[in-house]
């Protein structure tokens, strides 16, 4: 066995049986920004054998002070962060399996995201996700550990379907719009991501060698400037949640997936086809260029009309930056890239 985990292996908890445990999981990350950064640098470092890493947004400078992945050449590039994260981590560990997917998760991808995978870790910052995560892990029976960070706050929890109670069990219900404060809105600061990703890990570590008995069994919430915490024991699943007691996935089920959504807090909108593909960025830039300045990678290109900001992803996504507006935004999509 590699001698770089032998330090690993030395913990009694973990030995020789529990690295190769670790070394034949599959994890799914969900949201490689600063939860999922560090996160996902714990798994491989410990050698989690393969590792799956979906995120639908790229570097930008703002994310250098806690998403602990990527570099300044990320940020100019606008490389998407599911690619500079897999890049970061093989220089990190070669001997692991990377698999970036760059793309929204979504009601009609979810399933196929989690499948396969003995384990999912939220890295997300946004509760319609995480709902829809729970549904889909709830139906499948797939452990996922949930965690969150803003301000100075964090919180954790393990939801394992049938053992614990779920997301919607604790939170029946998600915030009304603009109710909680995100990143965008109220900050963070890193110490807070480092605890709450550290905590995910290696409740993630427990789970993937097998020592349940040291599962954590409760909802932690710290602060680490005003250095107050508490854990709240969840008890037993609710048998009238709708999601794990009547098995109702409401998120998982919905009829459409939202075409335009605002991105709290960045003065930007993500426009979404409802219909799958690949978009030709090399005939998009042809158009394009005799109108406007393209920067483009293999991943994305970016365009600057009408006072915005658009950068197109290959799945024919695109964020529009500089406005808020959902209408306008779907307008503006149409006009430079296409129903």
């Amino acid at each position: 066995m590699d001698e770089r985990y032998s330090r690993q292996i030395l913990f009694g908890p973990i030995g020789a049986a529990g690295q190769q445990k670790l070394l034949d999981a599959r994890v799914l990350l969900v949201g490689v920004g600063a939860l999922g950064c560090a996160q996902a640098e714990m798994l491989a470092r410990a050698g989690v054998g393969k590792i799956r890493l979906v995120d639908r947004d790229f570097v930008e400078t703002t994310n250098l002070q806690r998403q602990t992945l990527y570099s300044e050449d990320d940020a100019l590039e606008r490389l998407p962060k599911a690619v500079a994260a897999k890049k970061r981590l093989l220089q990190i560990n070669s001997g692991v399996e990377i698999e970036e997917i760059v793309a929204d998760v979504t009601n009609s991808n979810i399933e196929q995201l989690i499948s396969g995978c003995g384990l999912v870790l939220d890295g997300t910052d946004n509760f319609r996700i995480r709902y829809l995560i729970n549904d889909a892990c709830v139906k499948a029976g797939i452990p996922w550990i949930y965690g969150a960070a803003v301000s100075s706050y964090g919180m954790t929890m393990n939801v394992i379907p049938g053992e614990t109670p779920c997301l919607r069990c604790i939170f029946p219900e998600m915030p009304d719009p603009g109710s909680a404060p995100t990143c965008d809105t109220a900050g963070v600061i890193a110490p807070v991501v480092m605890r709450v990703a550290a905590m995910q890990a290696a409740e993630a570590f427990k789970f993937l060698v097998g020592d349940r008995a040291s599962l954590s069994s409760k909802l932690r919430q710290f602060d680490v400037w005003t250095n107050d915490g508490k854990t709240i024991g969840t008890g037993s699943p609710d048998p009238n949640c709708r999601t794990c007691g009547k098995r109702e996935f409401e998120f998982l089920d919905a009829d459409t997936v939202e075409f335009a959504a605002v991105l709290c807090g960045r003065n930007a909108v993500q426009i979404a086809p409802d219909r799958g593909g690949k978009l030709d960025l090399d005939a998009l830039a042809d158009r394009l260029k005799f109108n406007f300045s393209v920067n483009q990678n293999e991943y994305l290109l970016r365009f600057s009309p009408e006072d915005c900001e658009v950068t197109v992803f290959s799945d024919g996504r695109a964020i529009i930056k500089g406005i808020d507006d959902t209408a306008a935004a779907r307008s503006l999509y149409a006009k430079y890239i296409g129903n």
